[in-house]
């Protein structure tokens, strides 16, 4: 694509959130940058939270993965939709009935000032490297649509990348985001339905054609039922309901976007549209997937140099699936399709980094530094921003190494930490909310950071211990489960 062409639909975009931010940020205080003054429609938290939760790694990461793991995926999906039930009729009541600002302030209340540093020390570093790994994914992609061109480093593009992100959320945070997250998951949807339509366009496909395409290909399989498996269907349905609710209901980026609802029935409503809602979405980007592999099947095409989307024989999978969709989008598609995956990858990009970091400076002004956000002063302004700038840096210094050690699809990578990083957070809201058992509290840092350590220790040897049981991401279940018992090990008597 013309660099010219590609700067002019970033430049377009971006001016775009800034009117957004501006318009959303006046008459904005300290509150409403952290609780958007609850006063969010929650059909517009709904749609945009589709944008956010679905990111530059469904975007791209989940067609790429096809390849390797059919329509798999979607087991997962189905077992979203348990953990949303579970966030809906289970947390939410909790958060609004407390009036939190930060979710983890539950924690404090329940066992004491560890386990709030604690749960909230563990999301500010599972959302640091979640929203770094997303952040890496586009800035991929922007490299080689624009950047390349005139020889710029990665490292200047991912300081573009963040640049642009800190400048339209600093002043109004959470409020901008309810408003700018509608927008970019309508230029997510776009954009991969108008994908859809070009790759049947240039295959000679008709509707009812691009149907059969998906339904009879070999990537559409859905269920795995063999035990062994790591894909086998109950650890995918269970590990999707659970991760739904680590991730979701137990995240302060996701949260933070449900309590600016007026209510708790609102955000009871949002939950529930925005979770049915997700499935045809996900189902929307596997087709996608298979029509790329029909696609890259039908023409031939190979793409050139080790670091390029390719079949390895020695691993009997595809490399770099990441890499898939980006190079024909923007190289083999034409013009409109290139302009349209910009559109939404710019857009995944923003909707899932915007609300990360907004999330990451609420929690550490709030849970890390006390700071109460009601009380309007200059110089809690002035921590905000900081604080703003400081995560900022920090996601950057994380994406370079994220770019140097990187070997698998993101999206693998993705819930592969958040088995480890979320299951601390698991153990600790489940034993919160399912027993009346105090803990000692000074402990509890020790038994969260023992948890991972034991799970992944059992992890490297399952295959062994377990008669050739192989674990998939159903190690955030027994992360949690040995973060519970070691907190009843603590109990108070």
């Amino acid at each position: 694509m013309n660099p010219i062409l590609v700067f002019t639909v970033i430049a377009s975009y971006f001016s775009l959130l800034l009117i957004i931010s501006y318009l959303s940020s006046r008459k904005s205080d300290t509150a409403t940058f952290f609780t958007g003054n609850k006063q969010s429609p929650w059909y517009m938290v709904a749609f945009g939270m589709i944008g956010a939760t679905l990111s530059g790694v469904t975007f791209i990461s989940v067609p790429g993965e096809v390849g390797n793991s059919s329509f798999y995926y979607f087991q997962m999906i189905i077992g979203y939709l348990l953990g949303y039930f579970v966030i809906a009729t289970v947390l939410l009541p909790i958060y609004y009935k407390l009036n939190l600002v930060s979710i983890y302030t539950y924690l404090e209340k329940r066992f004491g000032n560890s386990s709030y540093k604690t749960g909230a020390g563990f999301f500010l570093l599972s959302r640091v490297i979640g929203a770094s790994f997303r952040l890496f994914l586009v800035a991929t992609v922007l490299q080689l649509a624009f950047f390349d061109s005139f020889n710029i480093p990665f490292e200047i593009t991912v300081i573009v990348t963040l640049l642009l992100i800190w400048l339209y959320t600093y002043r109004a945070g959470i409020k901008t985001i309810v408003w700018t997250d509608t927008l970019q998951t309508f230029f997510m949807l776009f954009a991969v339905i108008i994908s859809i339509y070009l790759i049947s366009s240039h295959m000679g496909l008709s509707f009812t054609g691009l149907l059969s395409e998906v339904q009879t290909s070999n990537y559409s399989t859905i269920f795995d039922w063999e035990w062994h498996s790591d894909r086998n269907f109950f650890k995918q349905f269970f590990a999707g309901a659970f991760l739904a609710i680590v991730m979701t209901g137990l995240d302060q980026d996701m949260m933070q976007k449900n309590l600016t609802c007026r209510n708790l029935k609102d955000a009871q409503k949002n939950m529930l549209w925005f979770s049915l809602t997700l499935v045809p979405v996900n189902l929307l980007f596997l087709s996608l997937g298979t029509l790329l592999y029909a696609f890259v099947a039908k023409t031939g095409l190979t793409f050139s140099g080790a670091e390029s989307f390719h079949f390895s024989t020695e691993t009997a999978n595809f490399i770099h699936t990441d890499k898939l969709y980006p190079e024909l989008a923007i190289n083999h598609f034409g013009t409109a399709a290139g302009i349209t995956f910009l559109l939404g990858i710019i857009a995944a990009a923003f909707s899932s980094a915007d609300s990360a970091l907004t999330a990451l400076t609420t929690s550490f002004t709030v849970d890390i530094l006390g700071i109460d956000v009601y009380k309007e002063s200059k110089n809690t302004q002035v921590k905000k921003r900081y604080i703003h700038l400081g995560f900022s840096i920090v996601i950057f210094i994380v994406i370079l190494i994220f770019k140097w050690i990187n070997n698998d699809s993101v999206i693998n990578m993705v819930f592969k930490v958040a088995g480890y990083t979320y299951g601390p957070l698991l153990g600790l809201y489940a034993f919160g909310l399912f027993t009346k058992f105090q803990v000692k509290d000074k402990f509890v840092p020790i038994i969260a950071i023992a948890s991972p350590i034991i799970t992944y220790t059992i992890n490297n040897y399952s295959e062994e211990i377990l008669g050739g049981y192989k674990f998939g991401f159903e190690l955030l279940l027994l992360n949690g489960i040995i973060m519970f018992l070691g907190l009843f090990l603590i109990r108070r008597k």
